[in-house]
């Protein structure tokens, strides 16, 4: 069973290639009650969910099981207070629960703010009191519950801390509870424009950002995963992201479960490489997507040591795809590498979609859901080839999808962000002759050396390319004469030293490949990178520490 088809509008041109993509829906679709309570009506035991714990074991859920845990999870928060409008952090990791609870909230109207385990202290007060959280789900795993629990004592308006699985003072344990709850829950009336889900941003260059979802963005992800991921009906997708961060909004529900396609959920602690690929092998995974940076090990320790026969679709996200990446998994797996993006405030903007010809490193085009542009400092459109701010150009004449509708707390960082009529990403790109665009790096983090402007990523994809460098960053650190000078930090991969020659090496190797003006100065070797919480670099921390 798929119900993408009751919520969307397509057409493909000769080429098999998606040219035409609409939404339809009622007013009052919500995600719970139109998609999972659907499935479970109408075909009960369609596989929604694998679920594995190294230390727990497996587990499998059905439309109908989600459904009813939903529905029992809906009426202890009912019971609890919480109502439609309010603002509910859930951090569970990728424990089963956060599905059912993710979708209990959407069906009591109330928004889910989901947030990563790792945020300590300071982090969940800031959230509380951005987004005034009145209540959390949070790990038993950890310090989580202890941190919360410190929260509460710094935010009056959190009044109410749940867990799972276990009992702790102070904390209800939402599993126990669950037990006596009611199976059954009357609809409760909410429309597809009120607001649905919140996530903060990574904070790479400030403060994280609330940035706020209505319920079509569960319907705009049919884009994602139908058109981009590939899923399949009957098939099981694996996308690896913990709950905490909007790609699990992308590849582990939403989209997804609307095609029919089960989700495959990993609930580890320690990522592996070998242990993924032994998982894709043994689960036969049909579709996959993660960030480059799990490709780059995925390449390292060989992806054609396992049976990946079942896998017939990879995507990546996330970060910028090096083309040595990229020609690494092909040679090794003989599929393609799609790749997409898109940000926490929209859903797939650009990406080489099903039966497009990807370019090695582009970002692909844009999908037919948005219309984008390249510009300049004063909202120009820039010509083939020049690099500028991308951003979304609205049809003023409907609902622009798989868009935020708001910062929440902050009107006027909004209005700055939709300046000009447009919504400005505050990621730079260019465009070729064909239409693909190519990353060049976030506004904040362009080098300007020499008179010259230059992005980080594409010296990266050199440097990526010596066999001794596992990660690396670029960035510009302040000089008299030129402005900026160049400079990488570099992680050595596994077997290599630290030593001044392997440094010229490196160097050597980079800036025999770049015009003069893009040379690496200066290379530094590291054992970490600064990063957000969301794993991406902080180039402006390495900055600041120059």
């Amino acid at each position: 069973m798929q119900l993408y088809n009751e919520f969307s509008i397509e057409s493909w041109n000769e080429n098999g290639q998606l040219e035409n993509f609409e939404l339809k829906y009622p007013d009052n679709y919500n995600f719970g009650y139109d998609v999972v309570d659907r499935f479970a009506k109408e075909a009960p035991d369609t596989l929604a969910m694998v679920w594995r714990n190294p230390k727990i074991g497996d587990r499998t859920f059905t439309f109908s099981e989600i459904s009813k845990l939903s529905n029992q999870a809906a009426n202890v928060f009912k019971a609890k207070g919480i109502k439609k409008g309010d603002n509910v952090l859930v951090i569970l990791k990728r424990h089963y629960e956060y599905w059912f609870v993710a979708v209990a909230l959407h069906k009591l109207g109330a928004v889910l703010i989901p947030a990563t385990h790792m945020l300590k202290v300071d982090d969940i007060t800031y959230r509380v009191t951005t987004a005034n959280i009145r209540a959390v789900i949070g790990t038993p795993d950890g310090h989580t519950l202890e941190n919360l629990l410190e929260a509460r004592k710094q935010c009056t308006q959190l009044e109410t801390i749940f867990t799972v699985r276990k009992d702790f003072d102070g904390v209800n344990n939402l599993t126990a509870e669950m037990e006596n709850a009611s199976e059954e829950l009357e609809r409760i009336p909410t429309n597809v424009y009120e607001p649905m889900i919140t996530y903060f941003t990574s904070g790479t260059t400030g403060y994280p950002k609330a940035v706020i979802h209505d319920h079509t963005y569960s319907i705009s992800h049919i884009l994602t995963a139908r058109h981009w991921q590939n899923v399949k009906e009957g098939g099981l997708h694996l996308t690896v992201s913990e709950t905490g961060w909007g790609k699990a909004s992308w590849g582990k529900i939403y989209g997804q479960w609307i095609c029919g396609c089960a989700v495959m959920v990993y609930d580890f602690d320690i990522f592996s490489p070998t242990k993924l690929l032994s998982l894709i092998s043994e689960f036969k995974i049909t579709s996959f997507c993660a960030p480059p940076t799990v490709y780059r090990y995925f390449v390292k320790y060989g992806m054609d040591k396992y049976d990946l026969s079942s896998l017939e679709h990879i995507t990546t996200a996330g970060e910028a795809l090096n083309p040595e990446v990229f020609n690494k998994v092909k040679e090794q797996t003989g599929l393609n590498l799609m790749e997409g993006f898109g940000q926490t405030e929209s859903v797939l903007m650009l990406a080489n979609l099903t039966n497009s010809v990807s370019k090695p490193g582009s970002m692909g085009k844009p999908t037919p859901i948005y219309r984008t542009a390249i510009v300049d400092s004063d909202c120009n459109e820039l010509p083939v080839g020049e690099a500028g701010e991308l951003v979304v150009i609205p049809d003023k004449t409907k609902h622009q999808h798989g868009i935020f509708m708001g910062y929440c707390g902050d009107d006027e960082l909004y209005k700055h962000v939709w300046r000009g009529g447009v919504y400005h990403t505050g990621d730079t790109a260019w465009v070729d002759e064909d239409g693909y665009y190519w990353y060049v790096g976030r506004v904040d983090d362009l080098i300007k050396t020499r008179g010259f402007r230059v992005g980080p990523f594409e010296i990266e994809n050199i440097l990526i390319q010596h066999p001794a460098v596992m990660e690396c960053a670029v960035y510009g650190v302040p000089d008299e004469t030129r402005g900026n000078l160049i400079k990488a930090t570099v992680i050595l991969a596994d077997g290599y030293e630290k030593t001044k020659e392997l440094r010229n090496e490196i160097l050597k190797f980079t800036n025999n490949s770049l015009a003069s003006y893009k040379w690496i100065t200066s290379l530094e070797f590291a054992d970490e990178m600064p990063k957000t919480i969301s794993g991406k670099i902080r180039r402006v921390e390495l900055k600041e520490k120059q």
